[in-house]
């Protein structure tokens, strides 16, 4: 996915609860063959939470058969991706060699670093007979120390990542802990995401032990300290806090955050960087074509001028 700034709309949301910071409403962009992307983060009122920097929200959409998604090559620098589906498929590649056809519920880590570029397309035998997509965009921003590390692909299927089941939810911890378990990915600062299904009237805990916490309603309603909240929804909490969320409805959310990042970052376009000087060089770069190519890939995206 890539990113460029927009104008943030009105919160409409009614008096949060105390242990509420901010109730982002996520805008929409459609970015044609009606395929819309929700845009929770970065906002105008907050930049991260724990080193999440952008958080999109693609779908649910139909496409036809002979359509799907084409994201051609484009390069990122100072983040990791993460994308992770619900519905549908997506191919990867990118400029490491890596392929990897993207699967909902597994777990897909594009760790930047210095430079790495990238293609998102829709499958060739998905595209042939026509899909629905539905699925989260996440990049995170990386700590000033591991900015430049060598890039990387971490990839891990459905069944390879922990769950619990209790009687009224199941949560899925893609990356970091909670609920008392762990993902096996590997990361370079402390963070976590977690997928949570909610069945009406169930509670779900929120650990308060994380430094940065917030949760994305995918779809349904939840309760929190007597306020609600529809889908979708980031709600971002202070720190410390002990939470207690109520699903009204049969509802799918995310939970994410972490430590907070030693500073601010520089975003533009699809580089992401504590230092404005280098996010000028990697724009002259990719002008240049000094960034690897994309094996199978003969098209790219331009550097918006």
């Amino acid at each position: 996915m890539s990113w460029m700034p927009d104008n943030d709309p009105v919160l409409g949301d009614p008096k949060t609860c105390d242990a509420l910071d901010l109730v982002i409403v996520p805008r929409t962009r459609d970015l044609g063959d009606g395929f819309e992307v929700r845009r929770a983060l970065p906002h105008g009122k907050r930049q991260m939470v724990g080193p999440f920097i952008f958080f999109d929200h693609f779908g649910p959409v139909q496409f036809v058969s002979g359509k799907g998604m084409d994201v051609r090559p484009h390069p990122h620098i100072g983040l990791a991706t993460v994308t992770y589906l619900f519905d549908g498929s997506i191919m990867h590649r990118d400029s490491e060699g890596n392929v990897q056809e993207i699967a909902p519920g597994a777990m897909n880590l594009m760790t930047a670093g210095r430079g790495i570029a990238h293609s998102e397309r829709t499958p060739d035998a998905q595209r042939a007979s026509g899909q629905k997509m539905l699925g989260l965009q996440s990049w995170i921003a990386l700590p000033e120390g591991s900015e430049e590390i060598d890039p990387s692909f971490q990839h891990y299927a459905a069944g390879d990542l922990p769950m619990i089941s209790e009687r009224d939810f199941t949560a899925r911890v893609i990356a970091g802990s909670a609920f008392g378990i762990t993902s096996p990915v590997k990361m370079v600062s402390p963070w976590f995401y977690t997928e949570v299904t909610a069945a009406a009237g169930a509670s779900v805990p929120l650990d308060p032990d994380h430094e940065e916490r917030a949760i994305y309603v995918v779809d349904g309603e939840v309760e929190i300290a007597n306020e609600r909240y529809e889908g979708p929804r980031l709600l971002i909490f202070r720190p410390g806090d002990r939470i207690t969320v109520k699903a009204l409805k049969a509802t799918r959310m995310m939970f994410l955050g972490g430590d907070a990042l030693e500073g601010p970052r520089h975003i533009w376009w699809n580089f992401v960087s504590s230092s404005k000087e280098r996010i000028e060089q990697a724009k002259q770069d990719w002008k240049t074509g000094r960034f690897a190519t994309v094996p199978q890939e003969h098209e790219f995206i331009p550097l918006p001028e």
